[in-house]
């Protein structure tokens, strides 16, 4: 037994289906609407995306044809739910994982106080003197990667200060006015790709996806569908690029919460281009686009996004038309490769997992940078396992470049 199979057994045991015209109702095992299958002597057919994709029988169907012998054929009881298949399992190697997670703090706060060096500080136009930007810099993403509250966090701004990473003391309460400053936007999203530079001769297959972060405010809206009014936490929405292979993240974009994918396809695919060769971009349904396939295409890639139900060949000899035949005879194939999107959701769970779900910050520009120093913080922890793993030299700036011929110029 599947592990399709197994679930399907669960929906028929323990879930309500109902049939009507034809149609069977089954429920989702995560909150979504129904969906509606149908058992035809030509095949079945549901409304999930797994059908619509692979075009073979999901769980839902299964569930129904379950629920369809029991219900013409009484002697036939309902199904007990079997133990579920063991599942793939990966060889980790625990001896360099250990070491990689017991060195890792101090090994943070060497990497950040090397990236915050090619920042160049801002030209002195008087007033109260700065604090020097990298400083700024390394308080900020430190902040982000203890998770803790800014007043248990001066110790380790002291401790910082005395290892010399910072050039003196600062107050931690200060640290939460610097998030507030639009001005560090920028730099913080160049550096979300700067941190990922070590890994540019490892990494060519790469996979774009949104998430969430949710925030201390509450929006209110009305509900067309329903007809009713609710409300829940806003949140900031993040759309980024990573790596299929290493979990780096490459490029981040941060738009209005309600933004649309497709959009930000581009931007993050052509911000990867600068500094990674592409092999493939895979992605689901809500980035596909004639443009977005040539792009990538143009960069000597291919870009896997499942078509839909009612899309058409198009233009003979165009990428879209080549790879909507190679979506339709080689779907097995195609979905090998499709289905390495999945680690872009994997490293939105890591982050949320390590580094918290949810932004402290008030303001809009604090509640963006404080989600673009989330990612600093994993592509450093990252970068710092794969020198452990895989013997990587963890250089973020050229070697002429660093001291006195800073690249990334501070507004």
């Amino acid at each position: 037994m599947n592990e399709r199979e197994f679930k399907a057994q669960a929906i028929a045991a323990h879930s309500r289906l109902t049939f009507k015209d034809g149609v069977w109702t089954v429920p989702s095992q995560s909150g979504q609407p129904p969906y509606r299958v149908q058992l035809l002597r030509e095949g079945a057919t549901c409304t999930c995306d797994d059908w619509l994709i692979r075009k073979q029988d999901c769980k839902h169907i299964i569930a129904a044809q379950f629920v369809a012998k029991r219900e013409m054929a009484t002697e036939i009881a309902s199904p007990e739910i079997e133990s579920l298949p063991p599942k793939k399992k990966y060889a980790q190697n625990w001896r360099v994982y250990n070491q990689a997670q017991i060195t890792e703090k101090r090994r943070f706060q060497i990497l950040l106080a090397d990236l915050c060096r090619g920042v160049q500080q801002p030209p002195y136009l008087g007033g109260r003197p700065r604090s020097p930007i990298a400083d700024v810099i390394f308080a900020c993403v430190f902040k982000v990667y203890s998770a803790i509250s800014s007043r248990r966090f001066g110790s380790d701004l002291l401790d910082a200060a005395e290892k010399g990473f910072l050039s003196k003391p600062m107050h931690p309460n200060r640290i939460n006015a610097l998030l507030e400053d639009p001005n560090l936007t920028p730099i913080f999203r160049k550096l979300v790709t700067t941190s990922s530079l070590p890994l540019a001769p490892i990494e060519r297959e790469f996979a774009p996806d949104s998430t969430g972060f949710s925030v201390s405010r509450f929006v209110r809206w009305f509900d067309e569908k329903y007809g009713m009014n609710r409300s829940g936490h806003d949140w900031v929405k993040v759309h980024g690029m990573v790596g299929s292979k290493t979990h780096i993240v490459t490029a981040i974009e941060i738009e209005e919460r309600s933004a649309g994918d497709c959009p930000f396809f581009k931007p993050l695919v052509e911000a990867t281009a600068q500094n990674f060769k592409i092999d493939q971009v895979a992605a689901d349904k809500a980035y596909l686009s004639k443009e977005n396939l040539e792009l990538v295409a143009a960069l000597g890639g291919t870009a896997f996004i499942p078509f839909k139900p009612n899309n058409v060949p198009g233009e003979e000899g165009s990428v879209w038309y080549k790879m909507f035949h190679y979506y339709q005879s080689r779907r097995d194939e195609f979905l090998n490769h499709y289905h390495r999107r999945s680690n872009a959701e994997s490293v939105f769970s890591m982050v949320k997992a390590k580094f918290g779900d949810n932004v402290r910050s008030r303001s809009d520009a604090a509640m963006r940078n404080e989600a673009f120093c989330k990612f600093i913080c994993h592509n450093i922890c990252v970068i710092h396992q794969s020198q452990i793993e895989l013997g990587i030299e963890p250089e973020f700036w050229p070697k002429e470049d660093k001291g006195g011929a800073p690249k990334l110029q501070a507004s």
